[in-house]
């Protein structure tokens, strides 16, 4: 039994060293991404607006919208 918890404190210990290791060298990527994700939720929740917008105020034209980018 103290054999499992010592290798369960290990495996504990390895995988924080793991992780200060890995977001230590692409520690700059990761917040690359994370930027690029939020600017591109941005993005899409602005693009929502604006369907919403033109879903209302003409729907012919959301239509026309949504058989564009459907295909069907």
């Amino acid at each position: 039994m103290l054999r499992t918890v010592f290798a369960v404190g290990l495996m504990a210990i390895l995988g924080l060293i793991a992780l200060k290791f890995i977001f230590g060298i692409f520690g700059f990527l990761f917040v690359v991404l994370f930027g690029l994700l939020f600017l591109a939720l941005k993005i899409a929740l602005i693009g929502l607006a604006v369907y919403f917008v033109i879903r209302i105020l003409s729907p012919d034209t959301a239509r026309r919208i949504r058989q564009k980018w459907s295909g069907a």
